[in-house]
């Protein structure tokens, strides 16, 4: 059980035996180190100074010899706490090198505009919301059929997290939607989401995916199925768009 979380810290097999050992033992010269581990007398002393890196155990003289000491286990909390830093510190490094170069990964991807694909495929919890996250990008009006029973069974931690990020951006959204309870319960939340909707005029008549509009771009998910399908084409969103509106204009405001 130790040695699992030791290697989800991101220990080596080696460095587990010999921050246990020493936990075991207390105060050790890397040569009675070895021979209780089983390892080189050369590998212990390199590990145990790795193992002084993190924090985790300390080195001491007496006499001739030199001597390793684990330190209190808690002090995994604290190398933990640095380890977090570190990588936050990194990906703050990264954030700033990819900011530098968009500018050059835009105008590539411009260039080579026209070998993108217009059709892309998402599957599973984690495709779903990649291809949802894309509906923030709208430069207009999103036009939805969207059931909030079905949205949020599929992606329950997803939204409502999702309409106050959407809202953010200042995205309006005209969604037809069917008669149900939590449909339903959303609308008293429209103003502050951005969000107008109509209702389907009967309540037998629903539907379980979602389809947004938007841009030059069809969204349709499969919440049941958990798939996504994302067109980017103007012939065909221009279509859609004009189907929604007849549609829209049919049904009574709320």
């Amino acid at each position: 059980m130790i040695k699992n979380l030791l290697k989800e810290l991101n220990f080596s097999e080696k460095e587990s035996q010999v921050y246990l050992a020493l936990l075991e033992v207390g105060s050790k010269k890397p040569g009675d180190l070895a021979k209780k581990t089983r390892l080189n007398r050369t590998t212990v002393y390199d590990i145990c100074e790795l193992l002084m890196q993190k924090g985790l155990v300390s080195k001491y003289k007496k006499g001739a010899g030199t001597f390793f000491n684990a330190l209190d286990p808690k002090n995994l909390l604290q190398y933990l706490e640095r380890e977090k830093e570190e990588k936050q510190k990194e990906i703050e490094k990264q954030k700033n090198k990819v900011s530098q170069l968009l500018p050059q990964l835009i105008s590539m991807q411009n260039i080579f505009s026209a070998s993108k694909p217009k059709v892309q495929f998402f599957e599973g919890e984690k495709g779903m919301r990649e291809a949802y996250e894309d509906t923030l990008t709208s430069k207009e009006i999103i036009l939805a059929y969207a059931n909030a029973e079905t949205m949020h069974a599929a992606l329950p931690n997803f939204f409502p997290e999702y309409y106050k990020r959407r809202a953010g951006s200042k995205i309006f959204i005209k969604a037809i939607i069917p008669r149900n309870k939590l449909s339903m319960e959303r609308v008293p939340f429209n103003q502050e989401e951005m969000r107008d909707t109509r209702f389907l005029p009967d309540e037998k008549m629903s539907f379980s995916p979602e389809v947004n509009i938007y841009n030059n771009k069809i969204l349709i998910v499969s919440w049941k199925e958990k798939m996504a399908t994302l067109i980017e084409s103007k012939e065909l969103a221009d279509l859609q768009k004009l189907t929604f509106d007849l549609l829209w204009n049919t049904l009574p405001k709320n």
